[in-house]
């Protein structure tokens, strides 16, 4: 059978999905800025904004925002971001803010508490909220992204099939090059070399 050619209502649901993700961001971002607490901008929607710098054409969408929160914030959170219309839920040990009371866990943001190891067997700590800098994109309000080591330290640590495609992003686009896995102790730096030596693996 000759390939079906997408029809508008497709190609619309695929545009607002991705202006979706950019309004949680957006949302969230202002909130917390508005409220001083100190968060920072991690996972896939990280990763798209340092591609976006050298390559706007290799960047991947991503379905979740994932922020970093200090776990002495979080109540704080909570009742900010429930003014934005988030509500928090927890749920197989993750903590998230689900965008309305209908809303899918896909439709979330997730935190990730700052300074402490997302699981008991990771090999480092999340990165903290200090180890951030503020960026703007054309898509977005001012943000808190987390900076290029960190990011790449957490999914050398994480290391799932999608932290493994994220660094390969990052590869690609030339932000991560020999150099880098002596930034890291032995485990992670193995990991980076192992993708720096065969990308495809």
């Amino acid at each position: 059978m000759p390939p079906t050619e997408l029809g508008p209502v497709s190609w619309e649901r695929m545009v607002r999905a991705v202006e979706k993700v950019r309004d949680r961001l957006n949302r969230v971002a202002a909130a917390l800025d508005a409220a001083n607490i100190p968060y920072g901008v991690v996972g896939g929607n990280a990763v798209a904004a340092w591609v976006s710098r050298v390559d706007e054409s290799a960047v991947r969408n991503t379905q979740d925002v994932d922020i970093l929160l200090r776990r002495h914030d979080l109540e704080r959170a909570k009742s900010v971001l429930s003014q934005s219309g988030f509500v928090f839920r927890h749920a197989k040990s993750l903590d998230m803010f689900l965008d309305g009371p209908e809303a899918k866990a896909r439709d979330a943001v997730h935190v990730i508490l700052a300074a402490e190891k997302v699981r008991e067997g990771d090999l480092a700590p999340a990165a903290d909220v200090s180890e951030t800098e503020i960026v703007q994109t054309d898509w977005s309000v001012p943000f808190r992204l987390v900076s290029l080591e960190p990011l790449v330290r957490m999914k050398l640590t994480s290391y799932r099939d999608k932290d493994r495609m994220h660094l390969r992003d990052l590869i690609d686009v030339g932000l991560i090059d020999d150099a880098w896995p002596a930034r890291f102790r032995a485990e992670l730096a193995a990991r980076l070399q192992a993708l720096l030596d065969d990308p495809d693996g």
